[in-house]
């Protein structure tokens, strides 16, 4: 049986390199293609292309810092880690955030918390509910 591509999700970035470290620490992932536009991560069960966001687009839009909250967007990636604790400890280091333990909640098998990115992106963490 040939080889299945993984499921994958991209990110649109103005500072590639920043994003993708972001999310290659919070998640574990490894870099497995880079090229002057994007990076490609892997994990076992999926990859994550950050990739730029075309120049004539990126210069209208401004990151503050901390970087405001996109929270209106149609979608949000959810992904897995192995311990949200963890990764609320790496966040702001990164450039981004994980909200605080009170906001944590749970569902069929998985606790989970939002953050964002260090561009403002929601970004949903979910650890292996207890």
């Amino acid at each position: 049986m040939p080889n299945t591509p993984k499921p994958s999700a991209v990110v649109f970035a103005k500072n590639v390199d920043r994003v993708a470290t972001f999310y290659r620490e919070m998640i574990s992932m490894s870099v497995v293609h880079t090229d002057h536009d994007h990076v490609v991560l892997d994990s076992e069960s999926m990859q994550l292309v950050v990739h730029a966001i075309p120049r004539e687009i990126a210069d209208a839009i401004k990151i503050t810092d901390p970087p405001e909250v996109r929270e209106g967007l149609p979608i949000k990636l959810c992904l897995p880690v192995s311990s949200i604790a963890e990764a609320r400890s790496k966040a702001t280091a990164l450039g981004g955030n994980v909200d605080p333990k009170e906001d944590e909640w749970q569902a069929r098998g998985f606790r989970a918390c939002d953050g964002y990115d260090p561009e403002g992106n929601v970004v949903q963490l979910r650890e292996n509910a207890p």
